[in-house]
C-alpha cells in the first residue's frame, strides 16, 4: 500500500492536534486533544456532496462547514475560554484542509 498525501493529511489531523495539546493544555492535556480531535465531525458535510469524496477537491469553500464566511466564528469559539479547544481544534482543521488544497 503506497502512503500519500490523503494519508498523512489525516494523519496530521491527528499529530498536529496532540502537539498542541500536550504543549499549551497544561494540566488538561488529553481533554484538549480530545475535544480538538472531535472537530472532525465538521466533515460531515462531505456526505451531502457528490461524489462524497474527491481527492482533487478543495474542501474550503466548497462544503457547508468550510465555507470561508463560517471559519471566522471558529475564531470566535477559540478566544472564548469555555470553547476554546473546539474553535483551537476546528482552525487546525482549516488550516490542514487549506495545506492540502495547495497541494492540489
Amino acid at each position: 500500500m503506497e502512503f500519500g498525501r490523503a494519508q498523512l493529511h489525516l494523519i496530521l489531523h491527528l499529530i498536529i492536534p496532540a502537539a498542541v495539546a500536550y504543549g499549551f493544555g497544561q494540566s488538561r492535556k488529553a481533554k484538549a486533544f480530545w475535544l480538538m480531535l472531535m472537530t472532525m465531525v465538521v466533515d460531515i458535510d462531505h456526505l451531502f456532496a457528490t461524489p462524497i469524496y474527491e481527492p482533487n477537491r478543495c474542501s474550503l469553500g466548497f462544503h457547508p462547514l468550510h465555507q470561508y464566511l463560517i471559519q471566522p466564528l471558529y475564531l470566535v469559539l477559540a478566544l472564548h475560554p469555555k470553547t476554546r479547544w473546539i474553535g483551537v481544534g476546528l482552525l487546525i482543521h482549516m488550516g490542514l484542509d487549506g495545506i492540502d488544497c495547495l497541494f492540489m
